[in-house]
């Protein structure tokens, strides 16, 4: 019997300083996430490719990556890609959303998303635990973790079965989950402080963010650290327990 079986399905494209640096969001979570004897897979949905009917019950689980793309918009891809969510829901597979992937599974399984009346959320957040996760995590976890954020979108409304996981003060909505099968993560546990600063500058680059913000979020972040390890942990106990 062979190991377990993942795959991500990357909503973004790659810039080429992640590619060099990182091997790609791919190698991102990989690193984050991957352990010995599994096989690792990647379909790059963003550009149409998805996995066929008959390899969805090869894989014991699915990540959905960050995205520069809304997840409320209706490009084909994202279209294409809330059917396959539905559909890995009913075959009740183990999803594992992040940031835009957080927010696709909650509107595949019925909930909204949206703009956020706060705006940009851009650094380090600390992200607190409800009631509910106690109850449903075996991971012994503090009542508080930080975390690196980059969003400007957030869950408006839980589908029908979800519940709040966690909660910061900037959003309602940090983390959520649908049976034991599916967790949506708001912030990014597979970041680096580098990742995030390269991509303060893309953003100041393209004119979505003002000078003065890139440098207050720079400024804030130095000092401090996400607690990556607890994370990383969090999310293999979630997808592999």
């Amino acid at each position: 019997m062979g190991g377990k079986r993942f795959a991500v399905l990357l909503c973004a494209e790659d810039s080429e300083y992640v590619t060099k640096m990182y091997k790609g969001y791919f190698g991102v979570f990989v690193r984050m996430l991957a352990e010995e004897g599994e096989t690792w897979s990647v379909y790059r949905v963003v550009s149409g490719e998805f996995p066929e009917d008959d390899e969805i019950d090869t894989f014991d689980g699915f990540v959905i990556t960050g995205s520069c793309n809304d997840a409320h918009g209706n490009d084909v891809w994202i279209c294409k890609l809330l059917n396959l969510l539905r559909k890995l829901d009913s075959n009740k597979k183990k999803i594992l959303g992040i940031c835009f992937g957080h927010q696709i599974l909650c509107r595949a399984l019925g909930g909204k998303t949206g703009r956020a009346i706060s705006g940009w959320d851009i650094g380090i957040t600390t992200i607190n635990f409800s009631a509910s996760w106690k109850l449903y995590s075996s991971v012994k976890t503090p009542a508080a973790l930080s975390v690196i954020e980059c969003h400007r979108d957030e869950v408006k409304e839980l589908p029908p079965r979800a519940e709040v996981l966690a909660w910061s003060d900037k959003t309602g909505i940090e983390m959520f989950r649908c049976g034991d099968h599916i967790m949506g993560i708001q912030g990014h546990p597979e970041y680096t402080k580098d990742i995030l600063l390269h991509l303060v500058n893309r953003l100041l680059q393209r004119n979505f963010i003002a000078d003065s913000y890139a440098e207050e979020i720079k400024a804030n972040v130095e000092g401090t650290e996400p607690d990556r390890e607890a994370w990383k942990k969090l999310c293999i106990n979630f997808l592999k327990g």
